[in-house]
């Protein structure tokens, strides 16, 4: 008597823990989940800091044609003529300016840095893509074990009240001990099923959880918040709208550009170049100016403008520099051209995959109709005492394995809609599109 009372009251705490764990749980739709993965995952936060870092060193090139203005001071005593300090003249107030004015290497390398920031911006929209399908294809994952969890639960209700109905039939001889054993297999079965189900549901809760910043126990999946999937066509218009959209692509398209450009402006370093230059100093005259000078021709304000103009001659290192880059121009074009290729590869995988899941899709929905429609007729036969109740288990398994087919192929082909809309750039636009 207080063994059945203990287990009462754990029954009912049980209860009660699952109803407040249920309370507590939120329905998320997918677009919340992909917005919230966005702001919080730390490959966009990567992403955004390389773009920023690209971005400056364009800055940073290009501010070479706006003058540099230097302000300071070359203090110091003289003993004899008056030395340079760090190349200019002892005084009480200097100032330099100095800026690029016609210089090939300079301007090749912008567009190379130009370059690099476009490659940068693509590579943060395609880590992006790659949050966003990890997030869709956890959320559809998590769906998917939620739905089965609440499936196998009814199965294992109903499996239990089996196992005790034939636990009573052999008791009454009517029918043999290895069929209570087959009963009690088929329970175990799906405890064992739910127990899967449940951990797989945790880890993928988990995941999203860690994605989105959320508390996994949160986390709860509305299934009518994934949108429905667009239309396929298998011809060669997918692959070419993926080559021309894909950000991966042109990322390593316009990589290689920069490298080019960067070749050109390795060789151009070769050009002759000028630049603006401009200084003024006040001179002191405790250093020995006047001693050096012509009487009353010393003054203190002085001031030089002008341009320097260099013309490199037999620079060796620069030419062996330059014909470096010109390997890793070469190396970049064809990585770009390789990444070209397999995403054309992948997206043909990925088009014959959706019509082959969808076939099989077809087929594991037709599959599981008849189960479903013989497990109906076995129950309605039993109602009428034609059928056993091993005829009722056996359909019933034979349904619930038919469904956990259908769930599996659902997703992968699901799986197989995701990245193709990634490889297509289209992706974001199908999550705008959803509620």
């Amino acid at each position: 008597m207080i063994k059945s009372k203990s287990v009462g009251l754990c029954l009912l705490l049980g209860y009660w823990l699952s109803i407040g764990l249920c309370a507590d749980a939120e329905q998320i739709p997918l677009k919340r989940v992909v917005e919230l993965a966005l702001t919080h995952a730390a490959a966009t936060e990567i992403a955004a800091a390389d773009e920023q870092r690209a971005f400056q060193s364009y800055r940073e090139l290009r501010a070479n044609y706006i003058p540099q203005l230097t302000v300071g001071s070359g203090l110091g005593k003289s003993w004899g003529y008056p030395l340079s300090l760090e190349g200019s003249a002892p005084a009480l107030f200097n100032t330099t300016a100095q800026s690029a004015v016609f210089n090939p290497a300079l301007r090749e390398s912008l567009k190379s840095a130009r370059a690099e920031w476009q490659a940068s911006l693509s590579q943060t929209k395609d880590q992006r893509n790659a949050v966003i399908q990890d997030a869709v294809l956890s959320y559809a994952e998590l769906n998917k074990w939620e739905q089965r969890i609440g499936r196998l639960r009814d199965e294992l209700g109903a499996s239990q009240k089996l196992e005790e109905a034939m636990v009573a039939r052999v008791k009454e001889g009517v029918e043999s001990p290895l069929e209570n054993t087959k009963a009690r297999l088929a329970t175990a079965r799906l405890k064992l099923r739910v127990a899967e189900a449940e951990g797989s549901a945790d880890v993928a809760r988990d995941h999203l959880a860690k994605l989105t910043g959320l508390p996994a126990s949160t986390i709860e999946t509305v299934s009518e918040s994934i949108p429905s999937f667009p239309a396929v066509t298998q011809d060669e218009s997918v692959r070419a709208a993926a080559e021309a959209s894909n950000p991966a692509v042109q990322s390593a398209m316009e990589h290689a550009r920069a490298q080019y450009l960067r070749a050109k402006a390795e060789h151009k370093a070769l050009w002759p170049s000028l630049d603006f230059a401009a200084q003024y100093a006040l001179l002191a005259t405790f250093n020995n100016y006047e001693q050096f000078f012509q009487p009353h021709s010393f003054q203190a304000n002085n001031a030089t403008i002008g341009v320097a103009i260099r013309f490199p001659f037999l620079n060796r290192s620069q030419s062996a520099h330059a014909k470096a880059a010109d390997a890793e121009a070469r190396k970049a074009s064809k990585q770009a051209e390789a990444s070209k290729n397999q995403l054309s590869e992948e997206t043909l995988k990925l088009q014959r995959s959706v019509r082959q899941m969808e076939a099989a899709q077809e087929v594991a929905q037709l599959e599981y109709e008849v189960a479903q429609s013989n497990l109906d007729a076995v129950q309605t036969r039993m109602d009428a005492g034609t059928a056993t109740i091993k005829d009722l288990g056996d359909s019933r398994a034979q349904a619930s394995e038919h469904y956990i087919a259908l769930q599996d192929t659902t997703f992968e082909l699901q799986r197989a809609h995701i990245g193709l809309m990634r490889s297509t750039g289209e992706l974001e636009k199908w999550i705008g599109g959803g509620n």
